[in-house]
């Protein structure tokens, strides 16, 4: 059984310790997906982070492989080691190109969205005006089913999200999403995006955020409840797991150069105070060892528990990424 973890982040710095992606492992994990820069970071800073993170899985190859494949993560569980892919949270980083995709992939980013809770030039945030996808957006959208890139829509606006559904030629994910009908936020998706996802043959991976999770002190029970509700809306084939637990380092600063300002990013008329990480708390990483069993207490069966855990990210990799 593979475990799939849809979004973990690290200080977005190339010196970045990757201690908290150990104990991923050491949970159980097999497959991480790592994120390497969002819509309020340069392109510099990006760049940076892509290459000290693979500078650091390079010389470990002991522990980690990044991924090229779905078959590369069930070789790496095999030899007892972590798989990795890196994620893109928007698309200013692409700096309006839809050949940066390809560029991104070549880098080992395998899952990517296109609106970080702001609006932008190629589509809308789920903090912001209504937006849908724009035409540099539908460009952009073909780019990254082309590249064979996980198409993701957290953090995009509910139109938009529902704009990129009708336009991928491949399943699409939510990485890091809860359901709206359990805890009203911004940040969460409604029933009519949920059966979007599913539509596609994609999967909502639900996070570990307290705030989306609706709970100051988040366990395993929290995250499978959300889970369920997604199966038992849409089929447990189009459920998974992203936790979102974030691992800020106090020897680095990773915010984005010159005038950067995280009330914009997470703004207080969203129910934010201060920015989302500094309020927000999370599960244990060790909860994945006992996800399997949350999971059953709200009624799956192990073999549909594990679908959840990963099996079926494995499915939508396996189509995506070729």
């Amino acid at each position: 059984m593979i475990k799939w973890e849809a979004h973990a982040c690290l200080p977005l710095h190339p010196q970045a310790d990757f201690s908290p992606i150990e104990q991923f492992h050491a949970a159980g994990v097999n497959y991480v997906s790592i994120n390497i820069g969002m819509d309020m970071n340069p392109l510099s800073q990006v760049m940076a982070t892509i290459a000290g993170f693979r500078a650091t899985i390079a010389a470990s190859p002991q522990r980690y492989v990044l991924v090229n494949s779905a078959q590369d993560i069930r070789d790496a569980a095999a030899a007892g080691k972590l798989a990795i892919g890196f994620d893109l949270e928007g698309a200013m980083p692409l700096l309006e190109q839809p050949e940066m995709v390809a560029m991104y992939r070549s880098l080992g980013v395998r899952q990517m969205h296109l609106a970080y809770n702001r609006n932008n030039s190629v589509a809308g945030g789920c903090h912001d005006e209504v937006q849908g996808l724009t035409p540099l957006g539908h460009r952009i959208v073909a780019a990254i089913n082309t590249a064979g890139v996980l198409m993701d829509c957290s953090h995009t606006g509910r139109k938009c999200s529902l704009d990129i559904m009708a336009a991928s030629t491949a399943p699409v994910i939510f990485s890091h999403s809860n359901p709206l009908a359990l805890v009203e936020h911004g940040r969460n998706v409604t029933d009519e995006q949920i059966r979007g996802i599913a539509a596609t043959g994609g999967v909502v991976c639900v996070s570990g955020v307290s705030k989306f999770l609706g709970t100051d002190k988040p366990d395993a029970d929290d995250v499978a409840r959300h889970a369920a509700y997604v199966a038992d809306l849409v089929g447990v084939q189009h459920a998974g797991i992203g936790l979102d637990i974030s691992f800020p380092q106090a020897n680095l600063n990773d915010d984005p150069p010159g005038d950067y300002d995280p009330t914009y990013w997470w703004p207080r008329s969203a129910g934010y105070d201060r920015s989302a990480i500094a309020r927000s708390t999370y599960p244990p990483i060790d909860s994945w060892q006992v996800l399997g069993d949350a999971l059953q207490r709200t009624g799956m069966s192990a073999d549909e528990a594990a679908l959840v855990l990963g099996g079926n990210m494995m499915r939508v990799a396996e189509r995506v990424w070729g």
